[in-house]
Formats: structure tokens, sequence, C-alpha cells
């Protein structure tokens, strides 16, 4: 029987590698979102331990699959009696995942790997093989959904008319933006076409899967290196856009870019999935620009080949 739940959605600011720093503003912006929101639900990004961006501090942010991350995020939904969602890179059999879990009050803990670690991600973790979906005491049928795994079809098409709520969160830092001359021009120019894919996919997942979506974003600045040109600062910031929508792509709350750290919550009704538009024979969701899709090739086997290689001596998670 169709069903109503409010679900609070945080954006959080967080720096590179203060794993534990990260964490506990993690606590207080959850705690906070309960206080506020009082909701059945609350999720946070994927990443919420570090924002994944290049950077060799990285190597040192990968946690035991049920070590700090996981304890703050199921140790809050038996306090709080509500279900926590939440992502971190996890050490699992002598390799770092994408990984996200969705905690409940009663003690269980469902879970998803991110399927294919985005661009320079591929330098710090390896992808998973789970089909994303998972069955919550609480929620019912639910699909979890990582970074760009969000703006694939695949995933899509893997989630469509099987879940009643899809979960999850984005880590998506922009184009540089401390570079001037033709290259500061491209850099703004790409942000702004960046925000403009940003900003309906959530709503567009959920037409897509047929089911509401509650989409969680980091925001705020940030500074990594070019992958390859490790002497090269990568200033840029996290584009936002932290949405809860219904199954028909309204968007029912939101936070953008400008809005910063924060949460919101909204009530959405869990029911039989009703997918409204058609899975198209194409890889992204969005119309990504041309160096979008340059990097993502590019980046994904430099990031590739530099784990398996780091892997071999021992140097692909720092401990």
């Amino acid at each position: 029987m169709p069903r109503t739940i409010t679900v609070a959605a945080v954006q959080p600011a967080l720096q590179v590698a203060d794993v534990d720093n990260n964490l506990a503003r993690l606590d207080e912006l959850i705690r906070d979102a309960h206080r506020k929101h009082n909701p059945d639900v609350i999720i946070v990004p994927e990443a919420a331990s570090s924002p994944n961006v290049h950077h060799p501090a990285m190597r040192t942010v990968a946690r035991p699959e049920r070590g700090a991350p996981y304890e703050l995020l199921t140790g809050l939904a038996r306090e709080l009696g509500i279900v926590v969602g939440g992502g971190y890179l996890a050490e699992r059999d002598g390799d770092a995942y994408g990984h996200y879990v969705l905690a409940e009050p009663d003690g269980t803990v469902n879970s998803h790997d991110k399927d294919i670690p985005t661009m320079w991600e591929q330098n710090f973790y390896v992808g998973g093989n789970d089909d994303g979906v998972v069955d919550s005491p609480t929620l019912g049928s639910v699909g979890l959904a990582c970074g760009w795994e969000w703006a694939r079809y695949g995933t899509a098409a893997r989630l469509r008319g099987r879940v009643d709520v899809v979960l999850g969160g984005m880590c998506w830092p922009t184009t540089p933006q401390n570079w001037v001359g033709p290259f500061g021009w491209w850099g703004n120019r790409e942000h702004l076409q960046q925000i403009e894919l940003a900003r309906p996919l959530p709503g567009q997942v959920a037409r897509l899967v047929g089911a509401p979506a509650v989409h969680a974003s980091h925001v705020g600045p940030v500074t990594m290196y070019l992958p390859g040109l490790p002497k090269v600062p990568y200033r840029t910031t996290m584009l936002g856009e932290t949405q809860i929508t219904e199954r028909d792509g309204t968007i029912l709350a939101r936070l953008s870019e400008r809005d910063g750290e924060g949460h919101i919550a909204a009530t959405i009704e869990l029911a039989a999935p009703q997918p409204l538009d058609e899975i198209q024979d194409r890889y992204w969701i969005p119309d990504m620009t041309a160096s979008v899709r340059a990097t993502w090739d590019v980046a994904n086997l430099h990031g590739k080949v530099n784990y398996r290689l780091r892997k071999l001596v021992g140097t692909h998670i720092s401990r």
C-alpha cells in the first residue's frame, strides 16, 4: 500500500582527507537535520568521509569497511531511530571501494559499492559489482546510487521498475576556478554548463526509474591536482544540487551551490514504481560536454593503471 514518509538530505562542505573532522561535522549536520525536520530518513552524499578529488592525501582516506564511518552512520540510525544513508571509501580484502551504507534503526545494514570510479577516482579505489537494489525493512525496495551512477542510463535501467525510492548522492567537482586567460574563460564557461547538467539530473533519474529520488551532494571549495601534473593546483568547487524529487521529477526541496552547506526535507510517497520516461540507447543521461567525455576516457585509464601499479608494491592504500 502507498505510504508517505519524511526524508531529509544533507549538503556538507568537507575538507580533503580530513576524515576525523569530516565525520564530526557529519554527526553535527545529521543531528541538526533530525532536530529541525524530524524525518524518517536522512541521506548524506557518497564519499562523505572526504570529497573524492585527485590529491595524494586521498590514499589515507580509506577506512575498514566497518570502521569509523560505518560506526557513525549505524550508531546514529540506532540512536535517533531513523534510517541513515551515507558513503565513504572502505577497505575490504586489500582493495578500496566507493562504499555506500543504508543503516536501519533495528540494526539492519544494507550497502552498495559504486560500480565505476569516476575519472581520477580510479587512482584511489576499484568498482563493485552489485546492482544497488537492497531490501530495507523500513522502506521496502531501495535503489542506492553513488556519484555518476546517477548520470548513466545503465544505472537507471538496472533500478527501473524495481525500487520504491532511489537514495544516494554525488561528489561532483567542477572545472578549475583559479586559471586565467583563455583557460579561465573555458573553466567559467564549462562550470556554468555543468551546473545546467547537474540541476535536472535527480528528477531525470526519478522519471526513468519511476520512484522518488533523494540526492545529497557535496558543496564548497576544494583544491586538488591535475592527474599526471602533481605540481599544478586545481582549485575548484563542488556543484551542490542536493534535491528531493517526486517520481515525476518535481523538485520538492533543493539546495544549490550558492546555498552552501545545509539540509532540506520533504514528504514523499512510497508506492509501486511507475517509470515515465524511456531508457535511451546511449551512455550518459545528460548531454555531457566534449571536455567531460574526453576527461572521462583519459582519466579513467590513467587512474586504473596507476592504482594497479601501486597495488603491486603495496602503496595504493596508506595506513
